[in-house]
């Protein structure tokens, strides 16, 4: 394994990920790879989302690293009414552009002169998420390299490429609401190198929109044209799952490009520290209650439920979900977070309670990726966020899908068409499809497929992050030739 900690003061790598779950995850990720292998990590995240951390794990979950710090930058938005619920989208994409990049460089100065006092390494690079590309302009003024890291699929990053050429083809916006019911979305396209057979509705759902001025829309445009201006890119993916899109990405971007992952599976191969292993960021409460009760299942027999962070849900589709999980009779853990349910709070009938009770858990969080790994677990029925997918393919566990929005649908697409380990729901979730679909999953004839594929996966995954394997390599050759680079 490369190390770059030998002669000399440390190479200090500043992360900022994008202020969602998701994308937090995926950079700390990144991080902890990067410091094992002997970088000074500064990890950035915004005030609001820094205070949830100390809320859901405590104080002490940042202390016992002297070269991995956390530093915040205000987001620019008002105190939100819920301490507990996610940001507007919208609102935080217009606000990080607009309102970051002065916070971020103060930030940077602030580092400089704690190098000048010889209390951390001088930063030498930037990593910060492809959402976050104000971080470009300080890295320029600087002279530091910067890495932009990708934590959604790189098809779905392939398709936000092609918004441009949507919008001039007259493809969006869509002329009215009605275009989303009368079969428009099933629009083929194909014309996007490295995207075969799709549809309008398998590209990511921000095209989705019927006003021209749309924000989320521009932004994506806008950031994809940004991204040309850093010194690479790199992708939490590996080669064989993707490589298709990679290869057209770069007839796209003339910058390196780099395949680099699954993260989970890289850091499931590495003896980690007791303290490294502590930093997790979590912006709910992890209910611990949930392993102790799959040590209880039999093997393979448990179906995981967890819609990601993001997605906000009907009552009616809760309960859909509910008695088509309960209808299944399979074991099942099923994580409703507090702000799930968009309107109130979950009220679940004494009914339900007792038809699930020797069966069912439901909690509000979880470490997900030790309950994948866990092997009471046989199937995940998920919202295909590219964290969830990424770590059910680092686990071998094949998926029912349900996408919800943004790049879900592209993940969903190639779960379900291409790499053969996912069954997807209708979006007008019905209780009786998701019980057929459950048993499917779990015991079906298609199910032992999906099964046995997601194991192949797995094993691709595992290899392609050891010494010689595709991953390994590109993430040595990144530290090599852009990280370190202006060091030697």
């Amino acid at each position: 394994m490369c190390s770059v900690a030998g002669g000399g003061s440390k190479p200090h790598a500043v992360l900022t990920p994008f202020p969602a779950q998701g994308h937090i995850n995926s950079g700390l990720q990144l991080a902890k790879l990067l410091h094992l292998r002997g970088f000074f990590i500064t990890f950035v995240n915004t005030e609001f989302n820094h205070e949830r951390l100390l809320r859901s794990r405590g104080v002490e979950t940042l202390q016992g690293l002297p070269d991995f710090r956390f530093e915040t930058i205000p987001d620019g938005l008002p105190p939100p009414t819920n301490d507990n619920a996610h940001q507007d989208l919208p609102s935080l994409c217009d606000s990080t552009r607009k309102n970051c990049l002065l916070p971020f460089q103060n930030l940077l100065g602030r580092l400089s002169e704690s190098a000048s006092s010889g209390l951390t390494p001088p930063v030498t690079c930037l990593i910060s998420d492809l959402a976050m590309y104000f971080t470009i302009d300080a890295a320029e003024a600087l002279g530091h390299p910067i890495i932009l890291f990708c934590p959604m699929s790189t098809y779905s990053w392939l398709g936000y490429a092609h918004y441009q050429n949507l919008l001039d083809r007259g493809l969006v916006p869509l002329k009215d609401e009605s275009y989303l019911t009368n079969g428009y979305l099933e629009h083929k396209i194909d014309w996007i190198p490295g995207m075969r057979n799709i549809k309008l509705k398998d590209l990511p759902t921000f095209l989705r929109t019927t006003d021209p001025n749309d924000l989320v829309f521009h932004f994506i445009i806008q950031m994809t044209k940004e991204a040309h201006r850093a010194t690479a890119i790199c992708f939490h993916t590996f080669d064989k799952l993707e490589g298709e899109a990679v290869k057209a990405l770069s007839f796209i971007y003339s910058i390196p490009l780099y395949t680099i992952g699954p993260y989970p599976s890289f850091l499931s191969q590495i003896q980690q520290t007791d303290q490294l292993l502590s930093l997790k960021y979590s912006l709910w409460k992890e209910e611990t209650q949930c392993l102790d009760w799959l040590e209880l299942k039999e093997p393979r027999s448990v179906v995981y439920v967890n819609f990601g962070s993001w997605a906000i849900i009907s009552l009616e589709q809760l309960y859909e979900f509910a008695w088509g999980l309960a209808n299944s009779k399979k074991p099942f853990l099923w994580i409703i977070r507090p702000d799930l349910v968009s309107g109130g709070s979950v009220i679940l009938s004494p009914e339900y309670l007792t038809e699930i009770a020797d069966r069912g858990l439901i909690a509000s969080w979880c470490e997900q990726d030790k309950v994948l790994n866990h092997p009471s677990i046989g199937g995940f029925l998920t919202h295909c966020g590219w964290n969830s997918m990424i770590e059910s393919v680092s686990a071998g566990v094949a998926m029912a899908c349900w996408p919800f929005f943004a790049d879900q649908q592209t993940n969903c697409r190639y779960a379900c068409k291409d790499w053969g380990i996912g069954l997807e729901i209708d979006s007008n979730v019905k209780r009786e499809e998701v019980e057929k679909l459950v048993n499917e999953l779990m015991e079906g004839e298609k199910g032992k497929k999906m099964g046995q594929k997601a194991l192949e996966w797995k094993k691709i995954a595992e290899e392609d992050t050891r010494p010689g394997g595709s991953s390994f390599i590109n993430l040595e050759k990144m530290i090599k030739d852009v990280l370190i680079k202006t060091q030697n």
